[in-house]
């Protein structure tokens, strides 16, 4: 188990205009490397100036935990993630910054344009090596991309800049090495460019080609990911039967259930282990049944014919279930969003776990981290989760706690 520093560095301008640059000068090509995942992933989250955090930057492991008391920027932090995982999917800025102003560093100044904004970026690792995205986004006033930089051994793959605020679009230039060096076009303000290349280079010249890897890598790195909070509240009573694919909520816990029981035997007794570790009482089952309405209700089979509604189940075993659910499943049953074009043996899902220990007591908090452990070890899912103290980790191995606390 690691535990890097706080992050807590001062951030020298709040310039949303200026994407963190690469640590290292420009290289020339770099064949890949053999030693690379086969699977994309994201194994760095820099928030050079988001919300409360000026730069940090948080090392990601197979299964991260972000501890930390209320407060210190963890729900931040992942909400940070989320965004740049819809971005790399191509969704526009509105979409995955609904309120950007609140995105600002409170004690950021307009410049003489007036304008405020905020910078955040990743690294992603995979066959590509190391790749690395920076963005700025413009908060006010009005909501745009004014710069992105993707970066891979120093070498600048992408560089965008807003050249004209008059227009919607940014100035793009993407390495192409050969006769041309670089090629130059117009962007949408509005939208990753990392996520339009593929749309926009050919993959004729060796530069081109490596710029390509760069962009998928990242894009299928960070697309696959899925924001769980488990909402007791939402999970109690019977749901509408049919939507098949849990919510980030978990409010159709019922429903999911209903579908996983009946398509995977192995998993779902799995599931049955796990609620019979961290539940109160005997499980021999967890049930789920479709009504004549239209609506499923689950429920726990305590044996000897007896069986508890969820709805009498505590707040912290309901999270425990939820939680539990979504580590031993998978794409194809959580609302998320893969990439369809890429096998999925190469992709890795993250699971975004808000209060990942709210509600659960000191067993449930152990048993949900060692089956967290336990699902992360074998490589297609990794797991980032905000714990308000990071000691629940101590004795599990393969976590990496990163505590944001600032004093």
């Amino acid at each position: 188990m690691t535990q890097p520093a706080p992050p807590t560095a001062p951030v020298p301008s709040d310039r949303p205009d200026r994407p963190d640059r690469p640590d290292r000068p420009d290289r020339p090509d770099r064949p890949d490397r053999p030693d690379r995942p086969d699977r994309p992933c994201v194994t760095e989250l820099r928030l050079a100036a988001f919300t409360t955090h000026r730069r940090a930057v948080f090392p990601l492991g197979p299964l991260t935990l972000l501890a930390g008391r209320s407060g210190c920027g963890k729900t931040s932090a992942l909400r940070a993630y989320e965004a740049l995982a819809r971005l790399g999917g191509g969704a526009e800025l509105g979409a995955a910054f609904p309120d950007p102003v609140a995105c600002v560093p409170e004690r950021a100044r307009p410049d003489a344009q007036r304008r405020r904004g905020f910078r955040i970026g990743c690294t992603a690792d995979g066959p590509a090596g190391p790749v690395r995205l920076d963005v700025a986004v413009q908060a006010e006033p009005e909501l745009r991309v004014v710069g992105e930089r993707l970066t891979a051994d120093g070498l600048i793959l992408l560089e965008t800049a807003l050249r004209d605020p008059g227009k919607r679009a940014v100035q793009a230039a993407w390495h192409t090495a050969g006769p041309t060096p670089v090629t130059r076009g117009p962007l949408p303000d509005d939208r990753l460019g990392t996520a339009l290349l593929p749309l926009r280079v050919a993959g004729k010249t060796p530069g081109q080609r490596r710029v390509l890897a760069a962009a998928e890598q990242m894009v299928v790195a960070l697309r696959s990911a899925f924001a769980c909070d488990p909402q007791p509240a939402l999970m109690r009573g019977p749901v509408t039967a049919g939507s098949g694919r849990l919510l980030g909520g978990c409010g159709n816990l019922a429903d999911v259930l209903w579908r996983t029981r009946a398509e995977c035997g192995r998993r779902h007794a799995q599931f049955v282990a796990a609620a019979r570790a961290g539940c109160t009482g005997p499980v021999t089952d967890v049930l789920a049944r479709l009504h004549g309405d239209g609506t499923v209700a689950a429920a726990v089979d305590r044996g000897d014919g007896l069986h508890t509604d969820l709805g009498r189940l505590g707040h912290g075993e309901l999270r425990y279930l939820a939680f539990a659910l979504v580590l031993l499943t998978g794409p194809g049953v959580l609302e998320v969003d893969p990439a369809g074009e890429v096998p999925a043996a190469l992709q890795t899902l993250t699971i975004l776990a808000d209060g990942f220990d709210r509600g659960l007591d000191p067993c449930q908090q152990r048993q949900l981290l060692g089956l967290a452990a336990r699902m992360c070890e074998r490589g297609h899912i990794r797991l980032v989760g905000a714990v308000g103290d990071g000691s629940c980790a101590a004795g599990t191995e393969g976590v990496t706690v990163v505590h944001l606390d600032r004093d």
